[in-house]
């Protein structure tokens, strides 16, 4: 189970890391579910190469989880391999949860197709990779 869970939260940083690198060359006509927006324009707009290094940082996640549960050698020792995958699971948790406007479980401004995509999606998924990194870092810890 527990090589299963690392596969899988692997598999979803990379995948999301891919989607970054999609988004960042092929681009989004009309309102972006990708940014938080108000009264229909984005709060900001991310350049390629700002959305190019999320996507490096995702694949960067996915090798952290893979070295902390053994799949993966980087070389590190292993309980500073669990203690960077603490901080990734609390991360992804403060993101879940949100800066309380725009983005996270509760956010004031809920009108944005980002805003529902967030609730749906985004957030969740946060949540869940958040449990799953905290999951994957204590069978491992050292």
């Amino acid at each position: 189970m527990n090589s299963v869970l690392s596969v899988v939260v692997c598999s979803v940083f990379v995948v999301l890391g891919l989607w970054h690198f999609r988004m960042a060359f092929a681009g989004s006509s009309g309102e972006s579910a990708a940014v938080p927006s108000l009264d229909g324009r984005p709060l900001f707009v991310p350049s390629t190469k700002s959305t190019v290094a999320v996507g490096v940082v995702l694949v960067l996640f996915a090798a952290l989880v893979a070295a902390t549960s053994g799949i993966l050698s980087l070389g590190l020792p292993r309980p500073l391999l669990s203690w960077l995958s603490y901080a990734l699971a609390l991360g992804l948790f403060a993101r879940a949860i949100g800066e309380f406007k725009y983005v996270g479980f509760f956010k004031k401004v809920r009108g944005s197709r980002f805003a529902r995509m967030d609730t749906l999606l985004y957030s969740p998924l946060c949540l869940l990779l958040s449990a799953g990194v905290a999951t994957v870092a204590v069978q491992h810890a050292a």
